[in-house]
């Protein structure tokens, strides 16, 4: 009876409609984009973790679907970057340079994607990754990039926050007042409200620690 039933089993499966097989459909642009948001600015501790994990999945998924995307293989950069600096320690070099990969692929493919987007990212990377024997670092290659995707995109929130980052690390604060504005004052991103969000928090205390740098003590 059991051989019976497992036959009955297999000869329903098969008349099955193929759709009901059919593979979910790839992770789109925009369904990286909302979830990054998410779990870098709504989601903390192991909740954080767990979501990048599921995204970096998701990001894999998606650049192997379109390997050719540079749009896709810019996100797949982005979101293993993130992670690498909400991971930490020498855990995160392996992310940093998955992350490096990716973004250098989307620029050999167009450089110009999402506004320069790959150069905001692999500037950022060179700056906030350690130089060796730890990591690749490099502070040339960083202002390269950085000076790079505000070529492209001038008043982008991001190119413009990013770059007074790594002017903030170079405590040259007069100089990061002024990308900072520029950030603050950018164009909102109407698809993009919690990215937004979470960027225009970031300019803020970013604009407070430069401006208390500015103000002379006793003043």
């Amino acid at each position: 009876m059991h051989v019976k039933f497992t036959l009955k089993l297999v000869l329903f499966t098969l008349l099955l409609p193929a759709s009901l097989f059919a593979q979910q459909p790839p992770t789109t642009l925009a369904e990286l984009q909302h979830d990054w948001a998410v779990a870098e600015y709504q989601l903390k501790g192991d909740e954080q973790v767990k979501a990048y994990e599921a995204l970096i999945t998701k990001a894999d998924a998606a650049v192997e679907a379109s390997p050719k995307s540079a749009d896709l293989l810019i996100w797949n950069g982005i979101i293993k970057s993130a992670f690498a600096g909400v991971k930490g320690g020498l855990g995160a070099m392996s992310y940093a340079k998955q992350a490096r990969k990716s973004l250098e692929a989307a620029i050999d493919i167009d450089g110009d994607a999402l506004s320069g987007s790959a150069y905001t990212s692999l500037g950022t990377l060179y700056f906030k990754v350690p130089g060796w024997p730890i990591g690749f670092g490099n502070d040339k290659k960083a202002v390269e990039y950085l000076q790079k995707a505000l070529a492209i995109n001038p008043d982008g929130i991001d190119p413009n926050y990013f770059y007074a980052d790594y002017l903030i690390e170079k405590k040259q604060w007069g100089e990061a007042k002024k990308y900072l504005l520029k950030a603050q004052a950018a164009a909102p991103r109407p698809d993009r409200p919690i990215a937004d969000w979470g960027r225009q928090q970031q300019i803020a205390e970013a604009l407070a620690v430069v401006t208390g740098n500015l103000t002379p003590v006793g003043t």
